[in-house]
């Protein structure tokens, strides 16, 4: 019997990307049970199972894993050719990326890439949040983490190890009292919710990590290291703030560095077949390998 139920096919590429249908029902304004009940509709119609429940979520099945990577594969090529057929132009690419990394970073070095290859209209999109590329405009992407993300191909940039970093209130706190006796008391500012960076960073240091405190998600990078400054609590910052760090701005509280973190590189495989695309990958792989000293 022929498959007729795409919608629901969607549904589930969504839901495996998030790992989550609490997420999944987020992104899709839909209620959880909405989205556990078309979930359940597609596995009758599949006559197979796609995600087993476990007491704290749900995982792929065996099944549900290779059904997920075929059918991302095949929505995102129908993407691409739609594009292609909207007459997109191939030769201007989208990169999306914080503005961050653009500033500290990226921005010093683009003229490089712009000289080599001038032909090649280049886009920065300020992004502060994971999104799915598909249905967008933007071909790649860069993310600070361990690299550990399916949607995409992944390739490390630079490893730039993560440490918490205050303003002078706490830092003056932190003399004080110590580390230690001053956490309990210190608001840790996450990127995202659910990151699991800072919990990371207390099992690097031998220190409990209570989940259920009271802190503050703040997305955009810049905005969060601009909090700091200002005194709302401690944030994970890199060797890209050695300005702020130097000029007395922002204080290091610890030796511990979260090591596996970086900038990584994401993609679909399948961008790489844009000649525009590849030479910009080439290329800021190199610039990343001929400047990985600043981390």
């Amino acid at each position: 019997m022929r498959f007729r139920n795409y919608d629901n096919l969607r549904l589930f590429n969504i839901v495996a990307r998030h790992m989550s249908l609490t997420a999944a029902a987020e992104e899709l304004h839909l209620t959880k049970g909405a989205v556990s009940y078309q979930i359940a509709r597609l596995e009758e119609e599949l006559g197979f199972s796609v995600f087993m429940r476990r007491h704290r979520g749900i995982d792929l099945t065996d099944k549900g894993r290779r059904l997920w990577h075929v059918s991302q594969a095949a929505f995102n090529a129908l993407e691409r050719e739609i594009s292609v057929l909207r007459e997109t132009d191939p030769s201007r690419i989208t990169i999306g990326l914080s503005t961050y990394l653009a500033s500290r970073w990226l921005s010093p070095r683009l003229m490089g890439f712009l000289s080599e290859h001038p032909k090649i209209a280049l886009r920065l999109q300020p992004l502060v949040e994971l999104i799915d590329l598909r249905g967008t405009t933007i071909d790649m992407v860069i993310r600070w983490g361990r690299g550990e993300w399916t949607d995409l191909t992944n390739e490390l940039l630079f490893a730039c190890p993560a440490f918490p970093i205050v303003g002078s209130y706490y830092a003056n706190r932190i003399d004080e009292l110590g580390l230690q006796a001053t956490l309990p008391e210190l608001p840790l500012l996450q990127d995202r919710e659910g990151s699991v960076a800072w919990y990371d960073w207390h099992q690097a240091a031998g220190l409990p990590y209570v989940s259920t405190r009271n802190d503050l998600i703040i997305p955009d990078p810049n905005v969060r290291v601009q909090a700091v400054i200002d005194g709302q609590g401690a944030a994970l910052g890199d060797h890209l703030i050695a300005q702020e760090l130097s000029g007395g701005r922002l204080f290091r509280t610890s030796q511990v560095e979260l090591t596996q973190y970086g900038y990584h590189l994401a993609y679909p495989a399948e961008a790489l077949e844009n000649p525009a695309i590849k030479a910009f990958r080439d290329w800021i792989l190199n610039a990343a390998e001929e400047h990985v000293s600043l981390c």
